[in-house]
């Protein structure tokens, strides 16, 4: 039986096109002479040097990263957490209520949840800025932290952490020893996830962000409704760059990885 016939080579090379011309273009006109994108004037990279020196692009970008650091970091830290108490804290009164708490900001509208924290912000007196937004971001990516940890911590074996406490580790160690080694690569991945939904945040962001702290969508979305610039390529591009090699660079190491993995497991068949 073929397996792969032609309707699927069709369907998976529109569906490649699709997703892939569009940043094709972008990254050919990043390059292009004249200050009309849609018209080809010859090959250039100055708009990659008035990039450069378009401070208020920087300053977005710099706000950007910021806040993508300080949240990702504070929501790996608060998921992990209650992705921890929702696995092993057993039955506890107003689990119900904190499971849904949890889990509510995946499906609610990012409008709803923008305008809620605004007028939390307002309400309390909070001047809105960098602190605002991290607030903000902390907010809803936590969850999906929450929810990656937690598919790791269901199928832990916990024979190994209770070996660490037969063997005289507090309750605190074995987590520290045992526990968050194993299950790192879950921890990673959510603070991977939750830095790349604080970076791709605009709804949010918009409602909470001050005229002190713009972050790069914010700016490119208000600069592309006064029209496409040639700049707004370049930036596209080197975005597009950055992630591309983050993929590429993810990619080798997990396949290095397993194979050193088989080849220790090898090794110890070998040597038993």
């Amino acid at each position: 039986m073929r397996r792969f016939t032609w309707f699927n080579a069709t369907s998976l090379t529109l569906g490649f096109a699709f997703l892939y011309i569009p940043m094709l273009i972008v990254i050919i006109y990043s390059f292009n002479e004249s200050k009309l994108v849609t018209v080809w004037g010859g090959f250039s990279t100055k708009w990659y040097g008035e990039l450069v020196q378009n401070e208020a692009f920087l300053d977005a970008a710099l706000v950007t990263f910021k806040v993508g650091l300080v949240s990702s970091v504070i929501a790996t830290i608060l998921g992990t957490m209650a992705a921890y108490v929702l696995v092993r804290g057993g039955r506890f009164y107003g689990r119900t209520l904190f499971s849904g708490m949890i889990y509510a900001p995946l499906v609610m509208p990012e409008v709803i949840t923008g305008l809620s924290l605004l007028l939390l912000f307002i309400s309390i007196g909070l001047d809105r800025g960098i602190v605002t937004i991290i607030l903000a971001h902390t907010t809803f990516s936590m969850c999906y932290v929450s929810v990656v940890v937690s598919s790791r911590l269901v199928s832990f074996d916990r024979s190994v952490e209770e070996a660490a406490l037969d063997l005289g580790c507090t309750p605190f160690d074995a987590f520290r020893s045992v526990t968050l080694p194993i299950i790192a690569p879950a921890v990673i991945s959510g603070w991977l996830l939750a830095l790349t939904l604080s970076l791709d945040d605009l709804v949010i962001a918009s409602f909470v962000a001050g005229p002190s702290a713009t972050t790069l969508p914010i700016k490119v979305f208000s600069s592309v409704r006064l029209g496409v610039s040639p700049e707004i390529n370049a930036l596209s591009t080197i975005l597009i760059g950055i992630v591309a090699l983050g993929t590429v660079t993810a990619s080798i190491t997990t396949k290095r990885a397993v194979v050193r993995r088989r080849h220790e497991q090898q090794m110890a068949v070998q040597a038993g």
